[in-house]
């Protein structure tokens, strides 16, 4: 009888009581930690995705920034309107600066936030100074040109504007001197890649696109996801003739070391590189840059029609 007591008071009141496992409290609690950290992750990788997505659909306006400004016609009778049509059948505005006995047949390639009318003035002062026939022309989207801008089509653009104006003043496309600035340069470099040129003058502009881009927004995966590319670095390899450099020490949109890069690469053996101390990238064209342009435009080897 009291070992039957003893027993069903042990099933009752257990000598041993079961203790909570700590251990599994904190295997729990870690989990816990991992399971929310792991949300947060897919949270901030979907905002990063549609981060990408949305600069990859503001890239156009980012890198052509087309002015507003009222397109500009011309009553000067030594300054011409004109109208190229592209390959692909877009109508292309510009002015032609004619002079009557130039010396230089040179293809003016602006900036991307600025258009014909931002740059007569100053093109006609080089049309008397050089003693130069001289095309100014808006990219498709600019100004009154039709279309809308891109890598393939602004080059494009630049190889029917050079083919025009060699035409124009009986010439071969490569007796064409290019001058190009800012985001002109790189279309000026393709333009002597694939047509080549009697001389190459660029002004504040970089040696590769997607690296300004990767300067500006360090967080965005620019160099894989960048359309506009324009690898000016690669491109100047092809081009051998004459080449005139020059960029601002306090440029702050193209940085000063992406000139030099590119620079350094083209293989021209006759090349002049121009540093203006505390240039910046809209500055107007430094006097030390004009002061060199007649000097480095006299140099140059003749035209192939003048042999």
């Amino acid at each position: 009888m009291l070992e039957q007591e003893v027993t069903e008071t042990t099933e009752k009141y257990p000598l041993f009581p079961s203790c909570p496992n700590k251990g599994q409290g904190k295997s729990q609690s870690t989990q816990r930690v991992l399971h929310q950290l792991q949300r947060l992750s897919r949270f901030l990788l979907v905002v990063y995705a549609f981060l990408c997505i949305g600069m990859m659909a503001l890239e156009g306006y980012l890198v052509y920034p087309i002015p507003n400004s009222t397109p500009t016609s011309s009553s000067n009778p030594t300054i011409e309107d004109i109208h190229i049509v592209t390959e692909d059948g877009i109508k292309l505005h510009g002015l032609y600066f004619s002079h009557p006995n130039p010396q230089y047949r040179i293809l003016y390639c602006h900036g991307n936030g600025e258009d014909v009318s931002h740059n007569r003035n100053f093109v006609a002062k080089l049309r008397d100074s050089l003693q130069a026939s001289i095309l100014l022309f808006d990219y498709r989207g600019y100004g009154k040109s039709e279309g809308a801008p891109f890598e393939a089509g602004l080059i494009q653009d630049g190889l029917v504007a050079q083919t025009w104006l060699a035409k124009r003043t009986n010439c071969l496309p490569h007796d064409i001197v290019l001058w190009g600035r800012s985001l002109g340069g790189g279309i000026a470099v393709a333009i002597a890649q694939q047509q080549g040129a009697r001389a190459l003058i660029l002004q504040n502009t970089f040696h590769d696109m997607t690296e300004v881009a990767a300067s500006k927004f360090p967080w965005l995966p620019v160099r894989w996801i960048m359309r506009n590319r324009f690898p000016s670095i690669e491109r100047i390899q092809q081009y051998q003739g004459p080449l005139l450099q020059c960029h601002g020490t306090a440029d702050q949109v193209i940085p000063y070391p992406m000139g030099q890069k590119l620079f350094k690469a083209a293989p021209s053996q006759k090349k002049m590189f121009l540093k203006i101390v505390h240039g910046g990238h809209n500055d107007p064209a430094p006097a030390a840059f004009l002061e060199a342009l007649p000097e480095f435009l006299k140099t140059l080897p003749e035209r192939s029609g003048d042999h």
